[in-house]
């Protein structure tokens, strides 16, 4: 195989555990040079630990995984000078100025003085920071600390960047804008492994992974999981008391699956016309009031919880965050998703 078809990760059969308990399950997957991976999962479900596990700063309890060619158990030292990390806090130091902090991760990452001068100011221009160079990082608004963030990141220009909850707390126009950069840099070729809840962002890779209780459950690109997951039919219902339409539905026999999505329901029904009658005749009979129903296309969201939902049922307590129950675990990150779908799409 030649090195420019060799794969930028290459993991096999990963398992990380702590004490009895299982974060990570042997987990197998491989990243092309210059894709877009997005690890989908609740918070708790293992992303960061896999991930951290991906950079050199957790060794795995068994399996084996390479990043850019080096070994993360054997040669994690050169792991982490090949690669860049934006973590869930973005890795600032409030008390830096804008300069400080690119000028403190360009040493971190070895660059001589002569590189530092044009890499600090493309950063600058990738932030939308110039002229603010002076400024504390602690006075920057979410979106702009995020792309500051990014470029501390991506200074020494490596070939694989890690983000991890790269979007988290910021708001949805930001979001958008940091995905451009993401896509920018994909595009010239960059290999990007991002983690997220945020089921909207996944149609933004190439291709994502969901994981699930330490496990990959599902992967593939986002139009691929979702005709495979999803086959049959699904309606869009909007209705008075969503939450009574979800309960009746789930009784009837001819709904193949009902969730909640928004301030709607998505019924998977056998037959679209069959199954508009039979929900406006079993919300009908409970008094619930329909206002519009139609057929879409599932999205990513649908997906998820047709193969979670089965799986947190039967377990109980337990899975992801461990502390939760299961309604809690699988379904928050859900809800956050649901708020954000509107603005982000």
């Amino acid at each position: 195989m030649s090195a420019a078809s060799t794969p930028a990760i290459v993991v096999e059969n990963l398992t990380r555990r702590f004490g009895k308990f299982v974060a990570v399950d042997n987990v197998s997957f491989r990243v092309e040079k210059g894709e877009i991976l997005g690890f989908l999962g609740a918070n708790g479900a293992g992303k960061t630990t896999i991930i951290r596990m991906l950079c050199g700063l957790l060794s795995p309890t068994s399996g084996k995984a390479t990043v850019g060619g080096f070994d993360v158990a054997r040669e994690p030292e050169k792991v982490k000078a090949s690669i860049g990390y934006m973590s869930q806090r973005f890795s600032l130091y409030d008390d830096l100025t804008v300069s400080e902090n690119l000028s403190f991760f360009g040493g971190v990452y070895g660059l001589t003085r002569e590189q530092m001068v044009p890499r600090m100011k493309w950063a600058l221009g990738l932030a939308g920071l110039v002229g603010r160079e002076t400024s504390l990082t602690a006075e920057l608004a979410g979106g702009w600390r995020q792309r500051l963030a990014l470029a501390c990141a991506i200074l020494h220009e490596p070939g694989i960047v890690f983000l991890d909850e790269p979007t988290g707390g910021v708001d949805p126009i930001s979001r958008r804008s940091f995905w451009d950069l993401i896509n920018e840099l994909a595009g010239a070729g960059t290999t990007v492994f991002v983690t997220t809840h945020y089921l909207d962002e996944a149609e933004y890779c190439n291709r994502v992974m969901l994981i699930h209780n330490g496990r990959l459950i599902a992967g593939g690109a986002p139009s691929e999981l979702k005709a495979r997951v999803i086959s049959s039919p699904m309606l869009e219902v909007e209705c008075d008391r969503v939450i009574d339409g979800l309960e009746i539905l789930r009784r009837q026999p001819g709904v193949k699956d009902v969730s909640v999505f928004g301030n709607s329901l998505h019924v998977v029904v056998p037959d679209a016309a069959e199954g508009e009658r039979a929900v406006r005749k079993a919300l009908g009979a409970e008094g619930i009031g329909v206002r519009h129903m139609a057929q879409v296309l599932p999205a990513l969201q649908d997906v998820f919880i047709s193969l979670v939902e089965p799986r947190s049922r039967g377990q109980g307590m337990g899975g992801g965050d461990r502390g939760a129950g299961v309604g809690e675990q699988w379904r928050s990150p859900i809800v956050e998703c649901r708020l954000q779908t509107t603005d982000c799409r």
